[in-house]
């Protein structure tokens, strides 16, 4: 029988210790280490593993034989997009978000809807609560099998008992096993069980869906390696004073990591958002100065979002200046551009800026909306709200191309906007766009444009 030893984990950030002591030397918190038991295995040189009965053989290159990814359709649009075109047979996905953010309800529509046999297990809700959660989502599926447990050996009798062809774990940080001795959600049990969860999938080829929960950091609680282990990790976020929910890619084998899901919470569980330019830009009756429509891109899907601007006399001796969803140091920046390229006068004045939806945008692309929103606001002038804008600016006040313009152009036509403003300097493939494009070289051109 395999000895056992003791270690030290850190509670916060898995970082392994040799003795206890007070405070992490990784993230620096206070009375997070604690003991944990974990499994000694005897350690074998690489001569030894020459005697085993089966050993794989290099091969070349060229003479590995590809075998077609099989996926499983979830019949869940954003997710599938997401994912690359659905679940991968035998593939590990961990989902993490904010507690309350949606999480066990995206993947119980998913069970629901899903036409394979789905064993969806909880270790955080009984089977009735799931119930009624269920018929709150208005979605009833034959196939959908509910199991409440946390003991993974006991897991893997009922999954050899009825075979589900998708797994779903609700969560991680709840699983135990009994090969170790620690309590569940610590680090060695996180680590263990995923282990024991990652093998299943491999050999039997059927996609298990994990749910994680996160620290207070924002990061998945656990080891860091539990990120390396799995196939896929998406994260749900969203914020809580909106009903709107992001999915985003942070790591997959399979696909882009570029692409993004928009779901809207509804007491009838989460509905997709086909077009996020609906929810992006504000409905109005009248138009206000301060602003501008952007034209970006979140992986291949262009997004029209609404800027808004407020810039007024600074009340107190130092200007103010804040952001919501967008870059506070690349705002400095766009107005030391203002400043000093421009002529404008704004050091004296607080600059506050909005990207509506709550949602965040790092897209160079939009840097001339917010350019358009912060002088419409300045001047007090109206911009057009049939005019959006797609282009980076420069430090030395030059408009600057930005990439698939052409799929922007393409974007806005079919939202119904009558005008384009881009940098001269972007090539663009179709001159026969029902779209009038304004090319503009500096931001003087872009000003005497729009408020002449």
């Amino acid at each position: 029988m395999a000895k056992t030893k003791t270690t030290f984990f850190c509670q916060n950030c898995g970082t392994q210790h040799a003795k206890w002591v007070g405070q992490c030397g990784a993230c620096k918190e206070w009375n997070t280490i604690v003991e944990e038991v974990i499994q000694k295995e005897e350690k074998r040189s690489w001569k030894q593993a020459t005697t085993a009965k089966s050993v794989t053989k290099p091969l070349k290159i060229a003479d590995i034989q590809l075998n077609p990814e099989e996926r499983v359709i979830t019949n869940n649009n954003e997710l599938d997009t997401v994912l690359g075109g659905g679940l991968v047979k035998g593939s590990v996905t961990l989902l993490g978000g904010e507690p309350g953010i949606g999480k066990s309800t995206l993947l119980l529509q998913v069970a629901l809807n899903i036409k394979q046999k789905v064993l969806y297990v909880s270790g955080e809700e009984s089977q009735s609560q799931i119930k009624m959660r269920a018929e709150r989502l208005e979605s009833s599926n034959s196939n959908c099998l509910i199991l409440t447990e946390t003991n993974t050996q006991q897991i893997f009798k009922n999954i050899e008992e009825v075979a589900p062809e998708v797994l779903v774990i609700d969560s991680i940080q709840t699983l135990h096993t009994n090969s170790i001795e620690a309590s569940p959600g610590s680090i060695s049990q996180i680590r263990e069980t995923s282990a024991e969860l990652i093998k299943f999938a491999k050999e039997t080829a059927t996609p298990v869906l994990l749910i994680g929960h996160i620290n207070k950091e924002g990061h998945i609680a656990g080891p860091k390696i539990l990120e390396h282990m799995v196939d896929v990790v998406l994260q749900f976020e969203g914020d809580r004073n909106h009903t709107y929910r992001i999915l985003r890619s942070q790591k997959n084998r399979f696909g882009s990591t570029a692409e993004l899901g928009i779901y809207e919470m509804l007491s009838t569980g989460l509905r997709e958002v086909s077009n996020p330019s609906e929810i992006l830009i504000s409905k109005k009756d009248a138009d206000l100065s301060g602003t501008a429509i952007a034209s970006t891109l979140e992986g291949i899907r262009p997004l029209m979002i609404e800027i808004q601007a407020l810039v007024s006399t600074a009340v107190y001796g130092t200007p103010q200046r804040s952001t919501t969803g967008y870059n506070l140091k690349r705002l400095h920046m766009i107005l030391a551009v203002l400043e000093k390229r421009a002529g404008f006068k704004l050091g004296a004045k607080d600059v506050f800026l909005n990207v509506t939806g709550g949602i965040n945008v790092d897209d160079p692309a939009i840097d001339l909306a917010v350019v358009a929103a912060i002088l419409s606001s300045n001047q007090d002038i109206a911009i057009n709200p049939n005019v959006c804008f797609a282009a980076e600016v420069g430090l030395a006040g030059e408009i600057r191309p930005v990439s698939k313009i052409d799929q922007r152009i393409i974007e806005a036509e079919k939202l119904g906007y009558k005008t384009f403003v881009a940098s001269k300097y972007n090539k663009i493939a179709s001159k026969n766009h029902n779209i009038k494009l304004i090319l503009v070289g500096k931001i003087e051109e872009a000003f005497a444009t729009l408020f002449a």
